[in-house]
């Protein structure tokens, strides 16, 4: 149990600077007394981070009217910013950073002036993460080791809670912290209007018994209540369960900086080097000061006689300085203490402490001289300063973190496996494995691979691993970014996610291409090309961080859409393919590389038709041409002569009403596999060992038997089956 004056004074600071006398507001929302019913002074801790202000340790500037003085800075023996942490929002900027437990702080800033070479993690072995004043748990690392790193990460802060079973069959969910800056009035309120809403079913009761002890809020269930299903969804839905943002702006040299942990600790070192330095430069000159008065004393002594002569012949004491500074050397300042020194410092016991006092001096000046002249000595200080705090003033850490589900990488939770993306134009996204289709026989009717609405139809395939990054670019010319296992994983006949609930797409946003790319990938560039017959090559490192909102991908004119992107490794030979059948190869060399915002330049000239697909000779030495009938071919990647981009290309398809025009044009090495869908959600796997190598002005041959008012929407190519007794033919 936590003391009272825990929960009544430091549910805001997790270290209090002022020591208040009265009523100072509550955990509860509760306003402060009037000042004239209260009283406050600079508590013990808060003193450390005045200390030594008048010994020169920091610089002063003008206050807001010019009339008095205020520090810049404070010569803040411990790192306050971190120790209690920092909100505000200033002209265009903000701030939020979270308290940490100051004995954890100590130790990492001691641990990086011993190994200024200390990593982010290895810090974090040290100072586990923020440590709220009000308690609670920290689920996972992965965020605190985000803000740590960058300065920006949020935490997600759950309340302590316990649950008891009653002797009666009941279950008693008891919250005994809340998280930070959770107002608990107003919790307990929501908590009470969820209930009354009905948005929560099976709470009997619900009591705030807090007290001077801590926070203490029950509230009982049903006997046919799971208390952890309840918890879940008071979790979800009431501020039991919070996100910190976390925030590290903070003003180096005057200019604000976004700072990770090591950065804040550096700069505070720096700050506390420069503090120590000046306070001994000022100790230095106040014992120089102090050693000069006392050498003129013990001349003085020793020549006691003719000074008191001089003096009682003086008329003035102006004569009487005068007189010493010519007659024994001493300085104006030596003179006038000489002048001002009381009788009884003439004794033999105030000789001795002269005497003394001097020798101590001259010791301490060497010290002084020895700490400016070494680092390692400043070092010293700083760390038995920060020792010291830690006695008198740390304690043990409030906040629980425990290791999340997040902080695991998923990579390690989700097999690795083929799956095949499948999207539909209304916007349905969904994850399959590539095995639950089974190759067919060419000219099959194929089998049911999508659930659509009637007013939907399959609009891409893709093949991919589930460790792979997807990027998904749609027409408004924008990418975003999600990893392939975060795609939910459906049935071969499930109509899956709509895509939005993944992406923060805007209004009229729809999702026109997906790209796969994996982390050992060799590509260097990603190829857009646009339905006018547009292209561009980007850089793939610049699509490295998106946010989750998206990033602009390429700029589009209002006729033009984007069709289809593809990686390249910045040698690949580019094919470009009309619905016209006709198809355009040149060398991805005479495409300059241009910025992500770019609109492109003339790739392909689709003769008032329209451009429908893209490939490169890295696929595949085959191009594979499906046409929106069902009629498919190989024709050698050679036969196809060599051109500048932009002209019309050769024929690359015989078009006729028999075989429709051409929907897809891919590279391929000619022994993968093929998924072909059609508009209707049918899908057939075939291998393309059966798909015959003709000539580029042939029409091909039957893969897919399409219905009268059906047509091929979207072909993917997959690994080639390998043999498995349990993958029957599907007929």
């Amino acid at each position: 149990m936590k003391p009272w004056f825990v929960w009544l004074k430091t549910f805001s600071y997790r270290h209090m600077l002022v020591d208040g006398h009265g009523n100072f507001g509550s955990i509860d929302g509760d306003s402060a007394a009037a000042m004239r019913y209260t009283e406050a002074r600079m508590s013990k801790i808060a003193m450390e981070l005045v200390k030594d202000i008048n010994k020169d340790t920091i610089n002063y500037t003008d206050n807001y009217d010019g009339e008095e003085q205020e520090p810049v800075v404070l010569p803040s023996y411990f790192p306050n910013l971190l120790v209690n942490g920092a909100t505000g929002i200033a002209v265009g900027m903000a701030t939020n950073i979270p308290p940490h437990n100051l004995g954890e702080t100590i130790d990492a800033t001691i641990a990086l002036i011993e190994n200024p070479t200390l990593s982010t993690i290895e810090l974090m072995e040290v100072i586990q993460g923020p440590d709220f004043p009000t308690g609670g748990i920290i689920m996972g690392r992965s965020g605190i080791h985000s803000a740590f790193e960058t300065g920006r990460g949020s935490v997600t802060v759950r309340s302590k809670v316990d649950i008891n079973e009653l002797h009666n069959g009941k279950k008693q969910i008891v919250v005994t912290e809340i998280p930070y800056q959770v107002n608990k009035a107003n919790l307990v309120e929501k908590i009470a209007g969820l209930v009354r809403d009905k948005l929560i079913e099976g709470i009997t009761d619900l009591r705030d018994e807090s007290n001077r002890h801590g926070i203490r809020i029950v509230i009982e269930t049903r006997k046919d209540i799971q208390a952890e299903v309840l918890l879940n969804q008071l979790y979800r839905m009431t501020a039991l369960q919070t996100t910190f943002g976390i925030n590290t702006l903070a003003l180096v040299d005057g200019s604000p900086k976004q700072l990770g942990l090591k950065e804040v600790l550096h700069h505070y070192i720096a700050h506390q080097i420069e503090v120590v330095r000046r306070r001994t430069q000022f100790e230095l000159n106040k014992a120089l000061d102090r050693a000069h008065i006392l050498e003129g004393l013990r001349i003085a002594l020793d020549n006691i006689d003719r000074i008191i002569s001089i003096i009682r012949g003086s008329m003035d004491d102006e004569q009487a300085i005068n007189s010493m500074m010519s007659e024994f050397g001493l300085t104006e300042i030596q003179s006038k203490a000489i002048l001002d020194m009381r009788l009884k410092r003439l004794t033999g016991l105030e000789r001795d402490k002269i005497e003394g006092e001097y020798n101590d001096l001259m010791v301490a000046i060497t010290d002084y001289r020895d700490i400016l002249a070494n680092e390692h000595r400043v070092f010293d200080i700083i760390k038995t300063q920060l020792l010291e705090i830690k006695r008198r003033f740390a304690d043990s850490r409030r906040t629980e973190i425990v290791d999340s589900h997040d902080d695991v990488l998923d990579e390690d939770l989700i097999p690795v496996e083929d799956v095949v993306m499948a999207l539909t134009l209304n916007g349905y996204i969904k994850r399959t494995t590539a095995d639950s289709f089974q190759t067919q026989n060419r000219g099959g009717k194929g089998i049911k691979g999508m659930s659509t609405h009637s007013d939907d139809i399959v609009d891409q395939f893709i093949h991919m691993s589930t460790h792979d990054s997807l990027m998904l670019f749609t027409n408004f010319g924008k990418v975003y970014r999600i990893r392939g296992f975060h795609v939910p994983s459906a049935s071969r006949i499930s109509k899956g996610l709509p895509v939005v609930n993944l992406l923060n797409l805007e209004k009229e946003e729809r999702v026109k291409a997906m790209v796969p790319v994996s982390k050992e990938t060799s590509y260097k560039y990603l190829v857009f090309a646009t339905k006018n017959g547009l292209v561009k090559r980007v850089s793939l490192d610049q699509f490295d961080s998106i946010r989750q909102n998206g990033k602009i991908a390429i700029s589009l004119n209002e006729s033009d859409e984007l069709v289809a992107v593809k990686p390249t490794t910045g040698e690949d030979l580019i094919i470009l393919a009309g619905n016209n059948g006709k198809a355009v190869k040149f060398d991805e060399s005479g495409l300059r590389p241009t910025g992500r915002t770019a609109m492109g330049v003339k790739g392909f000239n689709p003769d008032g038709q329209e451009l429908i697909g893209l490939t490169t000779d890295k696929e595949g030495p085959f191009i594979l041409s499906v046409t929106e009938k069902g009629y498919g071919k190989k024709s050698p990647l050679e036969d196809y002569r060599l051109t500048q981009r932009g002209g019309k290309g050769v024929k690359t398809v015989s078009i006729t009403e028999k075989n429709g025009k051409l929907v897809s044009v891919r590279a391929v090495c000619g022994d993968e596999d093929i998924l072909i869908v059609t508009d209707l959600g049918q899908v057939i796997r075939i291998s393309l060992n059966d798909v015959g190598t003709y000539g580029r002005a042939a029409q091909g041959v039957k893969l897919i038997r399409v219905d009268e008012d059906a047509k091929v929407s979207a072909v993917a190519i997959i690994e080639k089956e390998t043999e498995n007794e349990e993958n029957e033919v599907a007929l």
